[in-house]
């Protein structure tokens, strides 16, 4: 097993609450998806090409699952940051806030896009989200070559 001090736990934990609001979204997306095929009366082959599916079902049905695909995309990057800062001792206060405020606005996106789906809404969502990372890897970028 490894030893994870409560430092590096700190920025370990916006990682299971990221995965955990994820596992939210793939059963808001069941719980929409399902009862909507059954509705329309989709067979389930027909979701063998997710565009296939896609056209077929409600926006409203079709946004969390667009969502639930989004978040397998950039959060990887803020998967593979956060070990890197807990790991190499880059988990001070600023990161640690910086990869919680990323989760936070990741979560706004889903619930705009799985909501109201206001496109710039979520733009900012998502850039706001970005810059998180940006700055994060900034810093990581200058304790590695400054410090």
């Amino acid at each position: 097993m490894i030893a994870v001090d409560s430092a590096q736990l700190q920025a370990l934990l916006p990682v299971l609450a990221l995965i955990a609001w994820t596992i939210v979204m793939a059963f808001w997306m069941l719980f929409t998806r399902i009862p909507a095929m059954q509705k329309l009366k989709i067979h389930p082959q027909k979701g063998k090409y997710t565009d296939q599916l896609a056209d077929l079902l409600p926006d409203k049905v079709r946004n969390v699952s667009d969502n639930y695909n989004h978040l397998m995309e950039q959060p990887t990057i803020f998967y593979a940051l956060a070990f890197y800062v807990a790991l190499t001792g880059g988990h001070d206060h600023i990161n640690v806030a910086l990869l919680w405020a990323y989760v936070v606005l990741r979560i706004v996106h889903s619930i705009i896009q799985a909501t109201v789906n206001i496109v710039p809404y979520r733009f900012y969502a998502f850039i706001s989200a970005t810059l998180m990372l940006i700055i994060i890897v900034v810093r990581e970028i200058f304790r590695l070559f400054m410090g």
